[in-house]
């Protein structure tokens, strides 16, 4: 075989492990760049996160991805199909879970999943494998109303599943749940992905997206600001560890002249020192005051968040005025 006829097998073998296509895609409303100029794949599979704040992109984006939005320019294909113009081909391969999402409120959570599921021309039965699959067998009967948000949260989520899609957009699946209800929610998630399915995944939650998402985009003035796993963003950013040293064992100045220590100041009860070379630096400390009660803060995806959105955002975002400019 010569390689003018490998490369085409090459690109099939490749276009077959990618869920979504993104190239190049731009979106904008009025004299403002909603999205400008994004590429990303997302491989079959994954769990992939969208990171950003307020107006960075990310409904527009996803909207995009759905079919919901005509991109100004660039190309997007999802599941080995472009979604725009409205296709009607992709809409029972893919499941959609929004922050608005409605319900049949004077039914129970099975007769309401019933119903999703005669939209799509889907058996009773997958009512109750959805239920199983989000956690809500034993409140099949219980009228949607009288569901708590939690519960509601994954009634959501079993409604953009039901079908059976191969792919799934969830937007903030936790946003206003108790902390308990999120880590609840967090084993159904993991639970779908053990299952093989493509998730694609916005939240505001940076320990949620570091603890779930394989590999997260963040997005900055409609731009990708970053794009790898979690770990190496963390790796890979240069952010400093804190050391937490008990006020009184060491002053600031003598903090300071440990080399490796980039800043040291009182906060509270504490003497806070930053640096890149937290392990230098603990020896010295050792030495001078010893480890007792030192507390050690690491690096994590929110520390890298706040630092890129910080650094890159421009000063002409506009926030969310403008309900299609939200993202």
């Amino acid at each position: 075989m010569t390689d003018a006829t490998a490369v085409p097998a090459e690109r099939h073998e490749a276009a077959a492990q990618t869920t979504i296509v993104i190239e190049e895609i731009r979106k904008r409303y009025g004299d403002r760049d909603a999205v400008a100029g994004v590429s990303l794949q997302v491989r079959r599979g994954e769990f992939f996160g969208l990171l950003g704040p307020n107006g960075a992109g990310k409904t527009t984006l996803v909207e995009i991805m759905e079919g919901l939005r005509e991109a100004d320019s660039g190309k997007v294909t999802v599941l080995g199909q472009q979604p725009w113009p409205r296709n009607v081909e992709l809409l029972p391969r893919m499941g959609v879970q929004t922050q608005s999402s409605a319900f049949f409120v004077r039914q129970t959570a099975r007769e309401h999943l019933t119903t999703v599921a005669a939209l799509f021309g889907v058996g009773h039965d997958a009512a109750d494998s959805a239920l199983a699959d989000v956690g809500l067998t034993g409140q099949r009967d219980v009228m949607v109303e009288n569901l708590s948000g939690g519960q509601r949260q994954r009634l959501a989520i079993a409604s953009a599943l039901v079908h059976g899609p191969e792919l799934i957009f969830l937007d903030e699946p936790t946003a206003a749940l108790d902390p308990q209800a999120r880590r609840d929610l967090w084993e159904v998630l993991r639970g779908l992905k053990r299952q093989g399915r493509t998730i694609v995944y916005t939240t505001h939650h940076l320990d949620e997206a570091e603890a779930l998402c394989d590999r997260v985009a963040i997005l900055v003035d409609g731009r990708i600001a970053a794009l790898d796993t979690p770990h190496n963003l963390v790796s890979s950013a240069g952010v400093p560890t804190r050391l937490m040293i008990p006020a009184g064992r060491l002053s600031p100045e003598e903090a300071l002249a440990i080399e490796g220590v980039d800043s040291a100041e009182l906060q509270g009860g504490s003497l806070v020192l930053e640096t890149r070379v937290s392990g230098q630096v603990l020896t010295a400390v050792d030495k001078l005051a010893g480890l007792n009660d030192v507390q050690t803060r690491t690096a994590t995806l929110e520390d890298v968040y706040l630092e890129l959105t910080g650094s890159l955002a421009g000063t002409g975002q506009d926030g969310d005025n403008d309900t299609e400019q939200q993202a």
